[in-house]
């Protein structure tokens, strides 16, 4: 099927697609579209940018079509990546009539989702916290609910979302179609997959724990002290847009702080920020406010901007998983980027646990490469990272420390005889005290001239009496042990 008219979908949808700019389905969209309906539940797996959300959006949309009665539910792990599915969800079924949406997410007003639920819509997209919360207030209700999609379902796991997703599987009719999407595939996955799938069928486009061929990956070695002096530079000779990856809030909030300052055009988005924040800083990088964005990966989960054009991981993910999704922030719908990972030493197990995930196939460049002059104390050193011989290091401190305390020197110190103090403090440069002229001490009285102190009647030790031990023996009568 080279087209999306082969699927034989309602026109409405037809023309939502053609007005996004949809040409010709992705490989995932080829494979799932046809299963899903034929009303069969669905296992994908596929790397992210391959078009996940239109596959099953496009799906969703046309079975609801088809069932008036019946609505949808989507999960997601982040608010973020909600958003945006509900953005593509709104396109899609722009052309029909009195067919709502609704976005259950937290950070936005309870009030606000209250009054939009009452307005019965065919297709909820949200968060597992926020869906359960509406769940408990008997604000949502999911008797009809016969289609559910559980997009970026690796993620949610990793989040701890496992509990809450089963408490929502309850609120569900049993006979309902899933589709389930992870970029990953692991035992997790597979034993979830027993539990809300009924005899699914499997996609997998790729290898899931490779990354896109269009993804130009280059790392660099540096010690730790440089990499910010390395971040700016890269930042300096790079054109387009760019997303910065660290692992903390407080990272980011200081990394975006520090490179305003310096005059780069930059934001941060991390977990912190309400929600009105997040969209906000969202909306203006894909207004290209910003040039640069610092990100966790909680925050950035999903984002789908088509001009990113680099992805940097100032932090290495602590979840070898996680770089795939990075640098999928990259190369989306076909176009071309490029990542880079800046290394330091303590890094490197974190970036041997990433190479043995990725594709042996497809191998990411690892020989370290020091880059000295970057501000660093090692400015002119050579570097030594594998493949150099560390014996090469006594042409450098090695000597230093040796000249300084040569076996001369200490055969020297050991023979020197410890001089009187007397003789010390003479042979010192300082002026003698013996030029100073004599302070006349005669009016000052001895210590043995001071009269003695009235105690009163307190006795002397002398006067003590001595302690009656009655009939203790003295040691002297001690036996011998």
């Amino acid at each position: 099927m080279s087209d999306f008219q082969s699927f034989g979908l309602p026109d409405e949808l037809l023309a939502s697609i053609e007005a996004m700019g949809y040409v010709a389905p992705t490989e995932i969209q080829q494979q799932s579209i046809p299963l899903a309906l034929a009303g069969r539940d669905i296992l994908g797996s596929a790397r992210t940018g391959t078009g996940k959300t239109g596959a099953f959006g496009i799906a969703l949309v046309s079975q609801l079509i088809a069932n008036p009665e019946a609505t949808a539910l989507i999960l997601t792990p982040t608010r973020e990546l909600a958003v945006q599915v509900n953005v593509v969800i709104r396109q899609l079924v722009k052309n029909l009539k009195k067919f709502y949406t609704v976005l259950l997410i937290g950070g936005d007003p309870m009030a606000k989702q209250f009054s939009e639920l009452r307005r019965s819509p065919r297709i909820v997209v949200g968060t597992p916290g926020r869906i359960n919360d509406h769940l408990r207030r008997g604000s949502l209700h999911l008797d009809q609910t016969h289609f559910l999609v559980l997009d970026e379902v690796d993620r949610m796991l990793d989040m701890g979302f496992g509990v809450q997703l089963d408490e929502i599987v309850e609120f569900l009719p049993e006979s309902r179609q899933t589709f389930m999407f992870s970029a990953t595939m692991t035992p997790k996955i597979e034993k979830i997959a027993q539990r809300y799938l009924n005899k699914p069928e499997r996609i997998t486009v790729g290898c899931t724990r490779s990354t896109a061929e269009n993804i130009k990956q280059d790392i660099v070695h540096v010690k730790q002290p440089q990499k910010y002096g390395h971040l700016k530079d890269e930042l300096s000779k790079r054109e387009g847009s760019i997303i910065v990856f660290v692992n903390t809030k407080r990272m980011a909030d200081e990394l975006a702080e520090r490179l305003e300052r310096e005059g780069f055009e930059t934001a941060a988005l991390h977990g912190d920020l309400r929600q009105r924040q997040r969209d906000r800083v969202i909306r203006d990088f894909r207004a290209q406010k910003y040039r640069v964005l610092i990100a966790t990966d909680v925050a950035a989960r999903g984002l789908d901007i088509p001009h990113i054009e680099h992805v940097i991981n100032y932090d290495l993910p602590q979840c070898p998983e996680d770089y795939i999704h990075r640098i999928g922030r990259t190369a989306r719908a076909g176009a071309s980027g490029s990542a880079l990972c800046i290394i330091s030493p303590t890094d490197m197990r974190l970036w041997k646990a990433i190479q043995q995930l990725l594709d042996p196939a497809k191998p990411v460049p690892d020989s370290p490469r020091y880059e000295g002059n970057r501000g660093g104390s090692s400015s002119g050193r050579k570097s030594y990272g594998r493949g150099n011989d560390r014996n090469d290091r006594r042409s450098s401190g090695g000597d230093r420390s040796r000249s300084r305390f040569s076996d001369d020197r200490r055969d020297d110190r050991s023979d020197r005889k410890r001089s009187a103090p007397s003789d010390r403090f003479e042979s010192r440069d300082r002026p003698s005290f013996g030029d100073k002229p004599k302070r006349d001490r005669s009016d000052r009285p001895s210590f043995g001239d001071r009269p003695q102190r009235d105690r009163g009647d307190r006795p002397a030790f002398g006067d003590r009496p001595q302690r009656d031990r009655g009939d203790r023996p003295a040691f002297g009568d001690r036996p011998q042990r």
